[in-house]
């Protein structure tokens, strides 16, 4: 099944489909390529369907969920994405074969279908509580990742020692892209993907100020770990606001839920297809079986 926004790496190809007429596109030596012409091979391909139907579903997204998806949304995530990929932002977008003002629609697009998945989607104590089974708060802490077990064990050591985990970071870690800053990585919390498993097991059990006692064996090599804060768990209630957005963007990333809220979204935006080459385009998502999920 087709996802919808999954993935801001794939951006959708940005086109507008023009009102047909015979204006010339593009002239060769071999005859010239009016708009008619483009738009008859471009309403056949895969791409060119697929961005119809962004189309369509922008449109009435826009309609529904518009006011609700701020300027400063888009704006908050744009930056987080410019800050990750750093000094290599603008590489990363021309490898996407995108622009800067292009992502930024593609992130209002994603702020919209998320809209209406938060509008589709009953939050109940159930999930809360099985979510909360999960959750673990955002934590920041130091590391020092080294090839080998007797080598973790040796800073361990030095730990109990009473020497700095900043010093020992410059002296062993082989990461050097935080051995420098005293081993500090981004702060993380229980929907993190982009850290080993075990490294986040060993590191939610430890208390501010707590490091590991034994070496943490991940596929990247043996890890040390230190807790630089740890809010603590705390309740449910505490954290509702929380689990109800790792609820929500757990469904963002299903593409059944994606497909049975986006069947919803354009079956009440009352969308008429005018082209017949084109009146199937949407058949996955108007049919009675979709839109009944």
């Amino acid at each position: 099944m087709r996802k919808w926004l999954i993935a801001l790496a794939g951006v959708f190809l940005s086109l507008t489909l023009v009102a047909c007429g015979n204006k010339t596109v593009a002239t060769t030596s071999g005859g010239k390529v009016t708009e008619s012409a483009y738009y008859s091979s471009l309403k056949k391909s895969s791409s060119g369907k697929q961005v119809l139907q962004q189309m369509i579903l922008n449109k009435v997204l826009e309609k529904d969920y518009g006011d609700k998806v701020k300027k400063s949304a888009v704006n908050k995530k744009f930056n987080a994405y410019k800050k990750q990929y750093g000094s290599s932002f603008k590489s990363v977008l021309q490898q996407s074969g995108t622009t800067a003002s292009e992502l930024r629609s593609e992130i209002r697009s994603n702020l919209l279908l998320e809209e209406a998945v938060k509008d589709n989607t009953k939050i109940t104590d159930k999930a809360l509580n099985a979510q909360f089974k999960k959750f673990e708060p955002k934590v920041q802490v130091s590391q020092i990742l080294v090839a080998k077990k007797s080598t973790a064990e040796t800073v361990i050591d030095g730990l109990k020692d009473g020497k700095s985990f900043s010093s020992l970071a410059k002296k062993y870690s082989t990461d050097t892209t935080t051995k420098n800053n005293g081993g500090k990585i981004s702060a993380f919390d229980n929907t993190d993907t982009s850290l080993d498993s075990s490294f986040k097991t060993a590191a939610f059990k430890l208390k501010t100020g707590e490091y590991t006692t034994s070496p943490v064996k991940t596929d990247a090599g043996y890890y040390v770990i230190k807790m630089d804060k740890n809010p603590g768990k705390g309740t449910m209630k505490e954290h509702k606001s929380e689990l109800t957005d790792q609820i929500i963007q757990a469904k963002m990333q299903d593409s059944t839920t994606l497909h049975n809220v986006v069947a919803k979204v354009l079956k009440k935006g009352n969308v008429n297809i005018k082209d017949n080459d084109l009146k199937d385009i949407l058949s996955d998502y108007l049919s009675s079986s979709s839109s009944s999920k």
